[in-house]
């Protein structure tokens, strides 16, 4: 009896993006876009990755919970390894004007964010704040926090605010997005003026494109 030898092949990795990954692309112009794109595959293959961010996140979230008006904030950079210190120092004081600018702190507290995956046109995108803010007044937000030395561009902002706002009854309910730039310590919300399906129709070419360009790579 002959046995059937079946072709040897690799499993197709499904095209995906974190909300990070896929801001970060949209800022992107002309070949660097197909580039990143790569990367982000060849990491997805790989299972590689590190966020450096990590405790800085954590020492904002406890003096907002604690009330500690930047306690934490202040000593977190003795903590990391000595690699991350010029990153830490570089983000720290922009996170430090960023806390101040909430207000009092008996005013406001942490609220449970989820995480939700959302369809952009054929790419499946998870969308991810970095925590939630509840005032007094009744008030709420789901906050995004952006550390990289270039300030946001328009096209990251928007994107990033839009894919919050659209599944906010799964992450946040009756909150508002925020994108703050945490080394300038400065807040982003939406642009009342934009129009939703505009936005849409971008973000789904952008997704198309995306897809298309994540199939390329895989050669």
């Amino acid at each position: 009896m002959t046995v059937p030898v079946l072709p040897s092949s690799t499993p197709a990795i499904p095209p995906y993006a974190t909300m990070l990954g896929f801001t970060r692309y949209v800022a992107r112009t002309g070949p660097a876009k197909a580039t990143f794109v790569g990367g982000l595959r060849r990491q997805r293959e790989r299972r590689t990755g590190f966020n450096p961010h990590g405790q800085l996140v954590k020492a904002l979230k406890a003096d907002v919970a604690f009330r500690t008006g930047g306690t934490y904030l202040t000593g977190v950079t003795e903590l990391v390894k000595p690699r991350w210190k010029p990153l830490y120092e570089a983000v720290s004081a922009g996170a430090l004007t960023y806390l101040h600018s909430l207000g009092d702190p008996e005013n406001v507290s942490l609220a449970q964010t989820r995480e939700a995956l959302a369809s952009v046109g054929p790419l499946a995108v998870k969308i991810n704040p970095h925590f939630g803010l509840r005032y007094e007044d009744g008030r709420r937000e789901a906050v995004r926090l952006h550390f990289d030395e270039e300030p946001p561009t328009p096209e990251a902002i928007t994107a990033t605010l839009h894919l919050m706002a659209r599944h906010m009854d799964q992450i946040l309910p009756n909150a508002d997005p925020v994108l703050v730039d945490l080394r300038r310590g400065t807040t982003h919300r939406l642009d009342p003026a934009a129009k939703t399906g505009d936005v849409e129709r971008w973000l789904a070419g952008e997704a198309a494109a995306f897809t298309a360009m994540w199939a390329a790579t895989a050669a």
